[in-house]
């Protein structure tokens, strides 16, 4: 073919064409291919990540479903670690304080604690929070394991509301020195050993007291008194009493001084004085003293022309009044003040015995009225009549002054002794209640600096806070966590995520981990 042919030309033309349509077809493709391998490798590097998280979180959750073994005083149990997780601030659910009680050689947690108390402990960690006291387990050796395990303030607190302990209300103090310490001398005898020593002499004035107005009415004291009685005793009587010269009035006067005392500085050193004044025990002391004073004002106003019956009755009620001195020993006897507690919590219960013996009465001093009409000696002659015998006989008392004589007389009587029985048994249970319930609550607070004293561990820290010691620096490094006493594993491998690998050392006796335990993923 001639080169200088132009259809030759041509054809050459169209060759090239063809060939470059081809170079970029290939082009296209080749693109295409490394356009596919690159999403390739970028789906092949998601997955390789997408695997690598469901890895760790495999493991994490491994970690956290791993099974711990507890022994507590031969009895073992078993439970998941994320079980104990919950309350990672409890002893149980932080890794590094129940490491401390583990056995190597046993593979488990060995605590020397009650058994029956750890079933309650278990099961406030299996049901999220719940933790009930069992039956048979006294007050004060639960709140022992409370605090061993170290649950919490809050949780302890909210154990004993469900307990029915009632948080004590706070009692303010005087904030002047002076009136501070005058009122814990005075009001908390327990406060130092000068507050016991004034509580002793208050209850030593006390017990005085009341000796005086039981001897004062012996018959042998009362001569004078029986003399004045007579119709021309005002013509041979000075004046005025010799009352001023009576010894039991000179001592009375000693103890009316001291009460006095007593209330005195109280109410000047008391931070509220409408709170004192809103006090029973206050009240109480107030009324001790106030016979007193009325009686000395009655005799001092006491002419010739006034009547010897009208101020003799003033007096003798007056006198009755000095019987309540009595409750003033409530103020330094728990038993007592635990007494006037039960009662006022149990007035809906006195109430209700109250009520059911009103009903007995009226109805067995009517039919006993009515089975002894025809008898011709009977001792009921009115219903009325009749309610002190039933009052008698329902209470089992008995004094025999009024008893039925006819057949059928006894067996209302018999009925009314069943009856009384019953009627005074129902309500008594809750009472009894009440009564324990306030002295397990005192006993409770009695003990309530020893509960907060309970050793957490056989190897606790003893040292006084803010020492440094020589590992000091260690124990702040969080890649380090201190167990004592703690030998190392046999197979490297503590059960339940404590460690894993070889990865403790000795250093001075002491062992330390070196790795975050598994518990913290």
């Amino acid at each position: 073919m001639d080169s200088g042919d132009p259809e030759a030309f041509e054809e050459g033309d169209r060759g090239n064409e063809g060939n470059t349509e081809q170079d970029k077809h290939l082009k296209n493709q080749l693109n295409t291919e490394e356009k596919g391998e690159k999403e390739n490798k970028g789906d092949e590097n998601e997955k390789r990540k997408e695997r690598r998280r469901s890895g760790a979180l495999w493991r994490s959750g491994w970690a956290l479903s791993e099974r711990l073994a507890i022994n507590v005083s031969g009895m073992r149990y078993e439970t998941q670690l994320r079980t104990l997780a919950q309350f990672p601030n409890s002893m149980l659910g932080d890794p590094r304080r129940r490491a401390r009680y583990f056995d190597p050689l046993r593979n488990e947690l060995f605590l020397d604690r009650n058994r029956a108390c750890f079933d309650a402990i278990l099961y406030f960690y299996q049901s999220g929070g719940r933790l009930r006291r069992p039956a048979n387990i006294p007050l004060d050796i639960f709140m022992d394991e409370l605090m061993f395990y170290e649950l919490g303030e809050d949780i302890v607190n909210r154990f004993k509301e469900d307990e029915g302990f009632h948080k004590e209300e706070e009692r303010p103090l005087p904030s002047n020195e002076i009136q501070r310490k005058l009122w814990m001398l005075f009001e908390h005898p327990e406060s130092s050993s000068g507050a016991r020593i004034i509580a002793i002499i208050s209850v030593m004035v006390i017990v005085l007291s009341i000796l005086i107005f039981c001897l004062e009415t012996l018959p042998d004291f009362k001569k004078e008194e029986h003399h004045s009685h007579g119709r021309n005793s005002s013509e041979n009587m000075p004046p005025h009493p010799s009352i001023f010269s009576d010894p039991f009035f000179m001592v009375e006067t000693l103890c009316i001084c001291w009460f006095s005392f007593e209330l005195i500085m109280r109410f000047s050193s008391a931070p509220s004085k409408i709170h004192f004044f809103k006090d029973v025990m206050n009240i109480i002391d107030f009324s001790a003293i106030l016979p007193y004073f009325v009686t000395l004002g009655t005799e001092l106003a006491k002419d010739d022309d006034s009547s010897p019956t009208t101020s003799l009755a003033i007096i003798r009620v007056i006198r009755l009044v000095r019987v309540f001195r009595i409750f003033k020993l409530s103020r330094h006897s728990k038993g007592l003040q635990i007494l006037g507690q039960t009662l006022r919590a149990s007035m809906r219960e006195l109430g209700l015995l109250i009520f059911f013996l009103f009903i007995g009465v009226i109805i067995f001093s009517s039919a006993v009225y009515f089975a002894e009409a025809d008898h011709h000696t009977t001792d009921f002659v009115s219903i009325p009549h009749g309610f002190w015998w039933a009052v008698v006989t329902m209470t089992t008392v008995g004094y025999g002054d009024m008893y039925p004589a006819t057949v059928w007389g006894k067996m209302v009587g018999s009925m009314c002794a069943i009856a009384g029985v019953l009627t005074i048994s129902l309500p008594v249970p809750v009472i009894v209640s009440n009564f324990s319930y306030f002295y397990h609550r005192e006993t409770e607070c009695e003990h309530q600096t020893e509960y907060n004293h309970v050793q957490t561990s056989l190897w606790e820290d003893e040292e006084p806070e803010g020492e440094e010691t020589e590992d000091g620096d260690r124990y702040q490094d969080p890649e380090f966590y201190p167990t004592e006493g703690i030998c190392n594993p046999l197979n490297g491998t503590l059960l339940g995520g404590l460690c894993t690998g070889q990865m403790a050392e000795y250093t001075g006796g002491n062992m330390y981990l070196r790795e975050p335990l598994v518990t913290q993923v």
